[in-house]
């Protein structure tokens, strides 16, 4: 019998990943932001802004949804957000 991957629970325990790595990700970029508040820089608020929507959102991309295989799952890991995919 073929071991098979359970793709809807792969997923989740995916962004269950995602969720962990981006805690600490957030919370520097929190910081970013009160600075930026504190200096009263438009475009650095602007850009944190931008930043923690970004990662907010890390969770909910087409490329997780629409995967079919483990290894489309791993892809789908955002390097430029996230850092180093775990998975690769």
């Amino acid at each position: 019998m073929a071991i098979t991957i359970n793709m809807t629970k792969a997923k989740e325990l995916f962004k269950d990943k995602i969720r962990t790595i981006r805690k600490p990700l957030l919370e520097a970029e929190d910081v970013v932001y009160i600075k930026a508040l504190e200096t009263d820089d438009a475009d650095a608020k602007s850009a944190s802004v931008t930043k923690k929507q970004k990662l907010r959102d890390a969770t909910d991309t087409s490329s997780i949804a629409n995967a079919t295989s483990e290894a489309e799952l791993k892809s789908a890991w955002d390097t430029d957000l996230l850092g180093t995919n775990p998975y690769s």
